[in-house]
This record gives structure tokens, C-alpha cells and sequence, in this order.
């Protein structure tokens, strides 16, 4: 063998110290992996069961509250056309109150068990969670505190909407503004006023809800008439009048009660004042109270009994005051015999006839 060849054979001295280095490292990482193996697989598993259980539970609790928001959806629908229907809210305020209560219920819920498993996975990872939950509790209070408002007008709406104090539809005074529920959202309501203006109220400062849509309605409805009529006779004709307006559409079904004569409101020297009231449908005593007014109007016109207007003037009322009263007393130059007017007055020609 040639010279050349056996010093192609042999082992330079740092080739084979770079070896021997690298079958240390790849046996130091086998033995790092080989002890640390146990523990990457009971994370992962660990990581991969809180994951599946909250993603199984997140989707078991949304159908659950959905199967519950449709069954009561089911049973606004049952009772809707009948008697008991139209005493209760429509279907579709139901349905619209129901779908709205599911929707925090659901974002409620899947916030809470997201945000757990998050925080449990991060504690899978052996991170220390302390320095983490105080820098949100201290970011919680900053944002508190900076969006109380915000957080008043949130929860406001939620609880509004729970206790189903108005829907769309309905007509509310809510203080800061009056008309018709067009929208309820869960911060800001919107309300339609007399004119068509839109006003959009914040639910953190309403403070009172006057709804006019809920319950009954009641109509009152003042007549008067000479002092010198029969009153047996005017509740007779009122009597008839509210009796035939009750039997005929669509004042049936917005009468919700017989048309009740109270008595004499008042009575004066030239007039007296019959008061009548009934109980109506929500909404429709302005449309009632117009309609008894006509019917009434009609009927005393056929009975001939006068209908007057107007409260006189009490008897003891002083009279009209003096035009003249406010007026500045005449100075002293409006005298022609006064001390100024004489001073003032254009000395007389002399007599030239002398």
C-alpha cells in the first residue's frame, strides 16, 4: 500500500474529536427527551382534554339555552288569537325578548368557559397566573371606572329587557323622552316621538317607564249641559249612545268595559258637567274618547237637549280696569293757566288802537 493511501486512511485528530462531540450532544438529547417525554405527553393530553370538555360543554349549554328559547317562542305562539292572547305580550315581542336574552345568555356562557379554559391551559404550561389575574383586575378597575356609564347602560338594558318592561311597539315615557319603541337594544333605546323624530335614549339614564301599551287604558269624558235639563233624561241618552257604540265594530273590542257615568263633576249658574269614563284597550282612549264625544253630540241633538260651553265669569269678579289707569297724571304745561305755561306763553302784540 502506497504512502499516500494509508494517510488518506488514518483519522485526522480533529475529525474525530467533532464526532465524539456530536454523539455526546445526540446522546444528551436523547436522555433529555427520554426523561422529559412523560411530562410533554401529560401536558398535551391534559391541554387537549380542557380544550374538548370546553368546547363540549360551550356547545351543550348554546343548545340548551336554544331548545329553551324556542319552547318559549311554542307557547307565545299557542296562546296567540285567543282571549288569553290578547291580554298577554304578542308573539312577536316574545319572540324578539326571547332571541335577545339568548343572545347574552349564550355570549355570557361562552365567554365564562372560554376564558377558563384559557386560564387553565395557561397553567398546564406551569406559567405563574398571579402577575397575569392582577394586571386584569387592575386593568378591570381602570376600565371601570373610565366606562361606568357604559356598564350602567349595559346592565340597565339587560335588566329591562328581563323583566320585559317595554317592547317595540308599546308607547313609554321614559322622562328624558316620550313616543313609540321602535328598537331595545341593550344600551341605547330608540323612540319615535309625536312629530317622527327619532330619540335615542341611553338605558343607563332612564330613571322612571311610564309604559301606555300595557294593562288598560282609561277614557274620560267631560259633557255639559244647561242647568235647567233633566239629568234623568241626559243619562237615559248617554246610556243609549254609549250602549249602541259598544255593539259596533271596531269600538267592541276596544271597550273593555261598560261606559260607567261617575256623576256631576260640577255644577254652575248656566252649566253642568257630567263625567263619564270606561275602560279601554291600551293605546286607544284618544280614539274612544273622540268617538263618545260624537255619539253623544248626535244623540243630544236628537233628544234636544243643549249642550253649552264655557265656565261664566265668578259674580264677584272686579271689573275692567280704567284704560286710562296706567297713563302719566298731565304735566304742568298742559295748563294754560299754570305758573309755565304763562312763563313760556309769546308775549302779546301791543295794543296799537290807543
Amino acid at each position: 500500500m502506497s504512502l499516500s493511501a494509508l494517510l488518506a486512511a488514518t483519522p485526522s485528530p480533529g475529525a474525530g474529536t467533532s464526532l465524539d462531540e456530536a454523539a455526546e450532544q445526540a446522546g444528551n438529547a436523547a436522555g433529555w427527551v427520554e426523561e422529559n417525554w412523560s411530562i410533554w405527553l401529560s401536558t398535551g393530553l391534559r391541554i387537549v382534554l380542557i380544550a374538548a370538555v370546553a368546547v363540549m360543554l360551550r356547545i351543550a349549554i348554546r343548545r340548551a339555552l336554544t331548545k329553551l328559547i324556542d319552547r318559549m317562542n311554542r307557547s307565545a305562539q299557542a296562546v296567540e288569537g285567543t282571549a288569553l292572547g290578547g291580554l298577554l305580550v304578542n308573539a312577536e315581542r316574545r319572540r324578539q325578548r326571547s332571541e335577545a336574552i339568548g343572545s347574552v345568555l349564550r355570549s355570557v356562557a361562552s365567554f365564562l368557559i372560554l376564558g377558563t379554559a384559557a386560564l387553565m391551559i395557561l397553567g398546564a404550561f406551569q406559567i405563574n397566573l398571579a402577575p397575569l389575574l392582577a394586571s386584569a383586575g387592575v386593568a378591570g378597575v381602570a376600565l371601570g371606572f373610565g366606562a361606568r356609564n357604559l356598564v350602567t347602560d349595559f346592565l340597565s338594558g339587560v335588566f329591562m329587557i328581563l323583566e320585559d318592561q317595554y317592547g317595540v311597539g308599546d308607547t313609554v315615557d321614559a322622562g328624558v323622552a316620550a313616543g313609540e319603541v321602535i328598537e331595545v337594544g341593550l344600551r341605547v333605546t330608540k323612540l319615535r316621538g309625536d312629530n317622527g323624530e327619532i330619540w335615542y335614549v341611553r338605558n343607563g339614564e332612564v330613571k322612571r317607564i311610564g309604559n301606555l301599551s300595557q294593562g288598560w287604558s282609561t277614557a274620560g269624558v267631560d259633557v255639559t249641559v244647561r242647568p235647567t235639563e233633566d239629568l234623568d233624561k241626559v243619562r237615559a241618552v248617554i246610556d243609549g249612545a254609549a250602549a249602541a257604540m259598544a255593539k259596533e265594530d271596531p269600538w267592541n273590542e276596544r271597550l273593555w268595559g261598560p261606559v260607567e257615568i261617575l256623576g256631576l263633576d260640577s255644577v254652575l249658574l248656566d252649566s253642568m258637567t257630567v263625567r263619564l269614563t270606561a275602560k279601554t284597550m291600551p293605546g286607544k282612549a284618544l280614539g274612544v274618547e273622540r268617538e263618545l264625544r260624537w255619539r253623544i253630540k248626535r244623540a243630544f241633538d236628537e233628544a234636544g237637549i243643549r249642550m253649552v260651553g264655557g265656565v261664566p265669569a265668578p259674580a264677584d269678579a272686579p271689573s275692567a280696569a280704567d284704560p286710562t289707569a296706567s297713563m302719566a297724571a298731565p304735566s304742568a304745561y298742559a295748563s294754560a293757566t299754570s305758573p309755565q305755561s304763562l312763563a313760556t306763553a309769546p308775549i302779546p302784540p301791543p295794543n296799537l288802537s290807543k
